[in-house]
């Protein structure tokens, strides 16, 4: 094995760097703490340690540097075996002073928290490790890791990403033709999601992408993580999860729905399914907010895809599509800013609330647009929540519609989704 992990670290050392495009996910590169990166299969992690390597051979050697993936077939580590790893490098550089460690999707390796937390404290205070699974690096983070490291969500693609993937300028929101531009990319996004990979792709080629994602998402990251016995009710499940994003989930609406199909499943087996597509990104739960912490956690959540990509690859379609990939949209890209994110619902509903600290200080509603049909129930939501919270502005997120007015003695501002994302 020794051998094996030599020539990883010797192969790594004589490439050149794996072409990238930066992301805007900004990570310190000497707090001495371990820089822990978090998120979805296949939304970019890798490339995202190879721009932090590329920055940091600027100033020290590429030597110094110890990359492994334990994804990498020809490597079977085990817990007891993971200091052959720096034996190894040492071996080959007795005189290294200065090490920088990165190691990717290191959460397939039990016990890899120790080991790490050794590595900190005797070989090197530069590491950085990547996973796809939020729950295992966290649990572990909490426990073995507890003041050594920051963590950092990478989620697919934001809207300026994939703007600036296809070399498309969305400073320019001004000019008639790059408007135009910006706008039919804003379709396509919302269509297609932001994972890096799939940006150029043809719709066949895109699609049949994001059905193998959806694939290895579910086998990989719960089927094989969590020993899953009723794998088919698992993929039935989180089907039902993506064709009802944005809407608030019943367990035992759907338990009820399952067992009419002749499904064997359980309440609380369900439970454990949407905490595991929670776990690993595969669909994010939004909480109902209350000042009550048990009343909170006893109350529905609402589910959301962790892209609009796989909602729209792989879920039943029906006519009401459109609003709820908007409203999924919007929620990821909150969340890709680190916002304490709840949904408001008392007499009417709010879709976002933002909490800061310990005060809610923003309110959002989506809509593709506010008509004279829907305006009642859209404004009333927003105004009941900002009133509850004592907030003083408001937005209104839709299509296309830009205004803004009064209601009240509370302002209210309606913004375009696309120009809101690309808000700096």
């Amino acid at each position: 094995m020794r051998e094996t992990i030599k020539t990883i670290i010797k192969d790594f050392h004589a490439s050149d760097f794996i072409k990238y495009k930066k992301r805007e996910l900004k990570v310190p590169l000497s707090a001495g703490k371990i820089i822990s990166i978090i998120g979805p299969r296949r939304s970019g992690k890798t490339y995202y340690l190879f721009q932090i390597m590329d920055e940091i051979s600027k100033t020290a050697k590429k030597e110094s540097i110890i990359y492994i993936n334990f994804e990498d077939e020809r490597l079977n580590l085990k817990r007891e075996n993971l200091g052959e790893i720096i034996e190894a490098y040492y071996e080959m550089y007795p005189e290294s002073k200065e090490i920088y460690l990165f190691f990717d999707e290191i959460q397939n390796i039990d016990g890899w928290d120790k080991f790490v937390r050794r590595m900190y404290d005797t070989v090197t205070k530069k590491i950085f490790i990547t996973g796809s699974s939020s729950h295992l690096l966290s649990k572990e983070i909490a426990s073995s890791l507890r003041g050594r490291t920051l963590a950092y969500n990478l989620f697919p693609l934001s809207f300026r990403e994939f703007l600036e993937f296809k070399g498309i300028d969305w400073t320019d929101r001004h000019s008639t033709k790059n408007k135009a531009r910006i706008r039919r990319e804003y379709s396509l996004y919302l269509e297609r999601g932001g994972f890096p990979e799939t940006v150029e792709y043809n719709r066949e080629t895109w699609k049949k992408t994001m059905q193998s994602y959806f694939d290895v998402m579910v086998y990989r990251d719960i089927i094989e993580r969590y020993d899953v016995r009723n794998p088919k009710v698992l993929k039935d499940f989180i089907k039902i999860c993506l064709s009802n994003t944005s809407r608030i989930i019943s367990i035992n609406k759907y338990y009820n729905q399952l067992k009419q199909n002749k499904y064997k499943i359980s309440n609380n087996q369900l439970y454990e399914f949407l905490d595991y597509m929670d776990d690993s990104f595969i669909v994010l739960k939004l909480p109902k907010y209350s000042p009550s912490v048990i009343k909170q956690m006893l109350s529905y959540s609402k589910v959301y895809s962790i892209d609009t990509g796989i909602v729209n690859a792989v879920s039943f379609k029906s006519s009401e599509d459109y609003g709820r990939i908007i409203e999924n949209a919007v929620f990821i890209e909150l969340k890709r800013r680190d916002k304490e994110v709840y949904y408001h619902k008392d007499k009417s509903e709010c879709d976002f609330i933002i909490k800061e600290g310990n005060k809610i200080k923003q309110a959002i509603q989506v809509t593709k647009e506010l008509s004279e049909e829907n305006k009642k129930r859209e404004i009333n939501g927003l105004m009941e929540a900002m009133q509850n919270y004592n907030i003083t502005e408001g937005i209104i997120l839709t299509d296309e519609q830009e205004s803004i007015f009064k209601e009240n003695g509370k302002k209210i501002a309606i913004k375009p989704i696309w120009k809101w994302m690309l808000e700096e």
